[in-house]
């Protein structure tokens, strides 16, 4: 509980730089979520087939041998769930959503709700501490916000999943290919640049995976030492 308050704190307390950010995502989501539905249009992707693959390439973190708790920043209407009792109906897997959006929260609840396993929660601070954390296309939409500020606010994501993961966390970026000027309004990153971040910041095991036939990359950051032993089951 120590571990996971002390988290909190700390994310409550930089909250407030990134206010703009945070009320224009919740927004932009909220539009989406009313106009599209619980569906991948809802959440700002093509379909359900990439929306999946993205799934794959992020669940590669996880061990699914035995039973662990699991994030989901930025759940949207909750497609993981469905993803997960489809492709691992075992093991038993705590499952906690976060999103800005209160619109996307509300959805999620009606399509889950009432599973003992699965709980839904609105607001940027992720509340608990868990084995695995993902992220899945949170980066993506700048919203017009300048890049350095942009960074920040990945920078700040990356460090509150640190802090709330004992065994890794996994994200994806969009990535420009090359002699093309990518879209306006999209965030594309360099895979080295938050591979290099994130494996001195937290002196973890980073792995990128960007085979997948997609403009995008997945980071798979692991956790290991004194941090994952706390949390081992």
């Amino acid at each position: 509980m120590g571990t996971s308050s002390s988290a909190n704190q700390r994310a409550s307390d930089r909250s407030g730089k990134l206010d703009a950010i945070y009320s224009g995502v919740a927004a932009y989501y909220s539009a989406k979520a009313k106009k599209f539905g619980p569906t991948p249009l809802g959440v700002d992707w093509t379909c359900q087939a990439t929306q999946e693959m993205r799934f794959v390439q992020l669940l590669k973190l996880c061990d699914f041998t035995s039973a662990f708790s699991l994030n989901d920043l930025g759940c949207g209407y909750g497609a993981l769930v469905r993803y997960l009792d489809r492709r691992h109906p075992h093991p038993l897997i705590d499952y906690l959503g976060i999103d800005l959006s209160a619109n996307m929260v509300r959805q999620a609840r009606q399509l889950w709700g009432g599973r003992p396993t699965v709980s839904f929660v609105q607001g940027h601070i992720i509340p608990r501490t868990a084995d695995y954390a993902l992220a899945s296309g949170i980066f993506n939409v700048e919203l017009g916000q300048p890049r350095e500020e942009w960074e920040r606010f990945i920078r700040e994501s990356l460090d509150a999943l640190y802090e709330t993961s004992r065994r890794g966390f996994a994200v994806n970026f969009m990535k420009r290919l090359a002699g093309t000027p990518g879209r306006e309004g999209l965030y594309y990153a360099e895979p080295a640049d938050w591979a290099r971040y994130c494996a001195t910041r937290f002196a973890a095991a980073t792995e990128v995976r960007e085979d997948y036939g997609m403009r995008e990359f997945t980071l798979i950051v692991r956790i290991f030492g004194e941090k994952a032993k706390s949390g081992s089951k």
